[in-house]
């Protein structure tokens, strides 16, 4: 099955890691990209975890999982070995209607992580819908190679223009234009 891309805004959305180890920790890492609402479950936490949930002052619980605990969450991660309790939480995860993802287990998740690459205010996701996460990582190093270095630049004075013109059919081509420039002057270098 296909994952539809979306790109989701986590204010206000509380988010629960469950596991301690150095998969839960890159989930964590690609979550901080967007929020700190993130709190965390696991017997133990690594030593990357736990300075980094003491960096941040995350909540955290040093406990296995118990049923419920999910109830108060919006999105919840499985980053644990156990595949019984994956998929226990992902069918509990239904009662409480919070969006589930069970690493390495694409039948317990209701989304994945894509590879992606974020600049400021450009963010790139890749996903082969768990074909191979290895061709979107590789494929995302290459697209990092084509990105110019002053991409922040030019959006922040887009965004900026954007705030100027008025809202209609010739802001749309203005817009349009300076970033159809902007991309062919890339190829000229």
């Amino acid at each position: 099955m296909n994952y539809f891309p979306a790109f989701l805004k986590l204010d206000n959305k509380k988010v629960l890691i469950i596991g301690g180890g150095c998969i839960a920790f890159k989930k964590l890492e690609h979550l901080l990209d967007f929020t700190s609402n993130i709190s965390l479950i696991a017997l133990e936490f690594s030593n990357e975890m736990s300075t980094v949930i003491k960096e941040k002052k995350l909540h955290f619980e040093k406990r296995s999982y118990q049923k419920g605990d999910i109830k108060e969450f919006d999105i919840v991660i499985i980053a644990i070995d156990n595949i019984p309790l994956q998929a226990e939480i992902f069918e509990e995860s239904k009662q409480y209607k919070c969006l589930c993802n069970s690493v390495d287990s694409t039948e317990y998740c209701d989304f994945i992580f894509p590879s992606y690459i974020k600049k400021d205010d450009l963010t790139i996701a890749i996903s082969t819908s768990g074909s191979s996460p290895a061709v979107a990582k590789h494929l995302k190093r290459y697209l990092q190679k084509l990105i110019p270095s002053n991409i922040c630049e030019f959006l922040q004075e887009m965004k900026e223009l954007r705030k100027t013109l008025p809202k209609g059919k010739e802001r749309m081509k203005i817009l349009d234009k300076k970033a159809q420039n902007y991309i062919n002057s890339w190829s000229d270098k």
